[in-house]
């Protein structure tokens, strides 16, 4: 649990910069957010075998069934990634993985970034037990020095 709060806390602080990192679709609310690595703590980093860098970059999921009063359900979900730079060259080196702690359920990537480098995300969720996909996109620029 310990692991999953230091990477959350590292995940919202970055997310405090800037707007909402979230999209709502379908009942269902899809929290995104990239960063570099850097800005993880070393035991987080560690504990999902992460290198911490200026020069990497993390991309982290979740996708929350919403529930009025609450703060809504981890789901878990089929998520495809297309990724693509400003000249719309894909980076298909960006591979999600899912982790699971206690009732959490998040998908994180890793990857190497160039110093400005600003990569635009498209995602389409099917969350267990739909059938259509669900879409959310942002972008994210990377400063590595």
């Amino acid at each position: 649990m310990k692991k999953l709060l230091a990477l959350l806390g590292a995940l919202l602080l970055a997310g405090v910069v800037q707007a909402e990192n979230a999209t709502h679709a379908g009942g269902y609310t899809i929290h995104h957010n990239a960063l570099t690595t850097d800005s993880i703590s070393p035991q987080a980093a560690n504990a999902y075998g992460i290198a911490r860098s200026t020069s990497r970059g993390m991309l982290n999921i979740s996708v929350i069934r919403d529930k009025s009063g609450t703060t809504g359900t981890p789901v878990t979900a089929a998520i495809t990634l297309h990724a693509s730079n400003l000249m719309g060259q894909p980076r298909d080196d960006i591979k999600l993985r899912e982790v699971r702690e206690d009732n959490a359920i998040y998908y994180i990537a890793d990857f190497p970034v160039a110093h400005r480098e600003h990569l635009k995300f498209d995602l389409d969720v099917v969350p267990q037990g739909e059938t259509h996909p669900l879409h959310a996109s942002f972008e994210q620029e990377f400063f590595t020095r």
